[in-house]
């Protein structure tokens, strides 16, 4: 090896990777909460939660889900704001009353131009037949 590849072999930049959050599943829970309460000897429940990298407090949570019946409590739970659908709908109907509002708009400048060309050709239009066809 040349010189210039062993120096680059013995630099170490020590960049750590960003740590993820665990994420457990439903199965896992329930194996984990059954060995917990299984566990009769002194420092057995200790030595299972250090086996595990878990604390005391994951398995209070996992209780509390599993005692309050949530089926889907025992997965893992999405982070972040809860979607509200009053407000998504709230946005669909905003959007479609737009898109209404400018399709509106046009209809109303085409008769407007159809009005002005028929005066300016002189062709009579019968307000209430043209109220009936639309």
């Amino acid at each position: 090896m040349s010189q210039a590849e062993n120096q680059k072999e013995a630099i170490d930049p020590e960049v750590v990777p960003k740590a993820k959050k665990r994420q457990y599943t439903a199965e896992y829970k329930r194996r984990v909460l059954q060995e917990y309460e299984a566990c009769t000897e002194p420092g057995a429940r200790g030595a299972l939660l250090r086996r595990e990298g878990l604390y005391s407090s994951n398995i209070t949570n996992w209780r509390r889900q599993r005692e309050r019946g949530e089926l889907a409590g025992l997965a893992a739970q999405k982070r972040g704001p809860k979607v509200d659908p009053q407000a998504v709908e709230n946005v669909r109907l905003r959007r479609e009353n737009e898109r209404l509002k400018k399709r509106l708009e046009q209809a109303e400048l085409i008769i407007d131009v159809q009005k002005k060309v028929s005066q300016l050709l002189g062709i009579e239009i019968d307000e209430n037949k043209a109220e009936e066809a639309s």
